[in-house]
């Protein structure tokens, strides 16, 4: 498999007509992408950014069948769920791993209350390769959360779900419709929408690094952009309304100290009725999240001041170490693309989770909705409806047993064991050239190796790429991203064929986009330097 752009692009340019064009590289872009390929569709995917650069890399990076939206009589939305965690577990092991969490309890009603709908959840379930749950008494529950504090603790309620890495996966899922015969893109935006007769023929779109326009026709033009699908739509309708609703949910990254364990902890009622995680990710601890309706959506939302405060406030009424701004090592969100109500409406929790399919009367389909979990059974809908509509010949759905790339039954346990079945490709690099093997920053674990491999075969294109999405520095550690930019800039560079001015355009960009993750100030120019990120990171 060559995975490579200059490759994709060298396709397009002699292609001029696909089956299925697809406009989005997120959860259910990807997943589209796979399910289109797998069927035998000669199928291109237009990523505007990175792929899973906006809502798709920002999740709370669970694979859960959603305790809460048991608690809300949609067992039907729960059930399909479950059955999805399932699949990406035996079709994904070295990304998606079953993790313990812990409901903790201060009154014996709550007891019979969770016990009770988590035995439901495990009926649900049925058997997925997840363990059961189970009453635990006071003591065994701070033995599994020695953070927790023990203040009129009774006891507490442990179940299992999966947990995963969200960017890690959608690149995988890139990988593995490539494998099929896909072709994917990342830098491409969609400029329109071509049309004949009335209805969708296909798309132009521009090459961002090069400028480059393109006019590709297609049988069937899909709309999978989130919560951008709005701006697609109006390339087809421009009177027409908005469908989607943008919720935003906000998380902070801790250090390990403040969890002291490897269970999760799952707080199922904060005092305004929202849910807390404070889940082991990485060596750090993700604690989230919020539920914030919004008007706007843009591809680097931050955090509102609001949410970051009721994260650590209500953290710090279960945890005895109670985390303050300065312990907050990352702080992100990321937007819902959530299906709009047909009313005005303010509260998030009037707005599906389900997702849903959007017929144009141009032929245009969008799917929007949905989450992280269910990512195949939306592609399986979508290309299913474009089947029953006429637009592509008959053929089954294979993806419940596709298994994605980099799948490996069994893992090890070393620096490299996100990268599945590749991180034999890495230590083959190492061995090739030795200086690969160097650590990029002696005070992290990762190797010079690595960022070439991102380069040469997960089409990475900026250090943000690299330190965001590939490694996921940024997301737990934002100034410990900082500290590697220079180098992984300089790596790049070399592999990209890219001078001196390309290598200070990247870091300065890449500091400033760091300066969103953190909650106290960076250093400026001209007052401490590198030296004084390094003292405070």
């Amino acid at each position: 498999m060559l995975f490579s752009r200059e490759s994709f692009i060298a396709q397009v340019e002699a292609k001029n007509n696909w089956d299925v064009i697809i406009i989005g590289g997120g959860a259910t872009g990807l997943g589209t992408a796979v399910d289109a390929a797998s069927r035998g569709y000669s199928t291109l995917l237009l990523e505007q950014s990175d792929f899973a650069k906006g809502t798709s890399s920002r999740s709370t990076k669970l694979v859960h069948g959603g305790v809460r939206y048991l608690a809300q009589g949609d067992v039907a939305l729960v059930y399909e769920a479950l059955h999805e965690r399932g699949l990406l577990l035996k079709n994904a092991p070295h990304l998606v791993k079953d993790q313990d969490f812990i409901i903790p309890l201060y009154s014996w009603l709550s007891k019979y209350k969770y016990l009770i709908g988590l035995k439901l959840y495990d009926l649900l379930a049925g058997k997925s390769g997840f363990k059961k749950s189970t009453f635990l008494s006071a003591e065994k529950v701070l033995k599994a959360i020695p953070g927790l504090k023990p203040d009129g603790l009774i006891g507490g309620v442990s179940y299992s779900d999966g947990q995963f890495d969200d960017a890690r996966l959608a690149l995988n899922l890139a990988q593995t419709a490539v494998e099929y015969g896909g072709v994917l893109l990342n830098y491409t935006k969609v400029t329109g929408l071509t049309k004949a007769n009335g209805n969708i023929n296909g798309v132009s779109f521009t090459d961002t690094e090069t400028n480059k326009n393109y006019t590709l026709n297609a049988k069937v033009v899909i709309n999978a952009t989130g919560v951008f699908v709005d701006e697609i739509l109006k390339m087809d309708v421009p009177s027409g309304r908005a469908i989607v609703r943008p919720s935003q949910g906000a998380h902070v990254v801790l250090d390990a100290s403040f969890l002291k364990g490897n269970s999760a902890l799952m707080i199922p009622k904060t005092p305004d009725g929202r849910v807390l995680f404070a889940v082991p990710w990485h060596g750090k601890v993700l604690v989230g999240t919020t539920d914030t309706p919004l008007d706007e959506h843009s591809l680097e939302p931050k955090p509102l001041e609001e949410e970051i405060e009721f994260i650590l406030t209500t953290a710090g009424k279960y945890l005895t170490k109670e985390p303050g701004r300065n312990d907050v090592l990352a702080a992100f969100a990321g937007l819902r693309p959530l299906a709009a109500p047909g009313k005005d409406t303010n509260s998030t929790k009037e707005i599906s989770r389900s997702h849903k399919l959007i017929i144009s009367k141009s032929g245009l389909i969008t799917i929007t909705g949905g989450k992280w979990t269910t990512y195949r059974r939306m592609a399986m809908d979508v290309v299913d409806k474009a089947i029953e509509l006429g637009k592509l010949a008959a053929k089954k759905c294979i993806t419940q047993d596709v298994k994605i790339h980099g799948y490996l039954a069994e893992m090890g346990t070393g620096d490299l064991e996100l990268y599945g079945a590749d991180a034999e490709g890495i230590l083959a690099l190492m061995k090739v050239e030795p200086k690969l093997s160097e650590a990029l920053n002696p005070d992290f674990k990762y190797v010079k190796a690595e960022v070439v491999w991102m380069v040469r075969n997960e089409m990475a294109r900026t250090i943000e790429d690299v330190l965001s999405r590939r490694m996921r520095l940024l997301f737990l550690d934002a100034r410990g991203a900082l500290l590697l930019a220079p180098a992984v800039a300089s790596i790049m560079a070399e592999e990209l064929v890219k001078d001196e001015r390309w290598i200070n355009e990247q870091v300065e960009s890449f500091t400033t986009l760091v300066r969103q993750y953190l909650l106290y100030p960076l250093p400026m120019k001209g007052d401490g330097g590198e030296a004084r990120v390094k003292a405070i990171a």
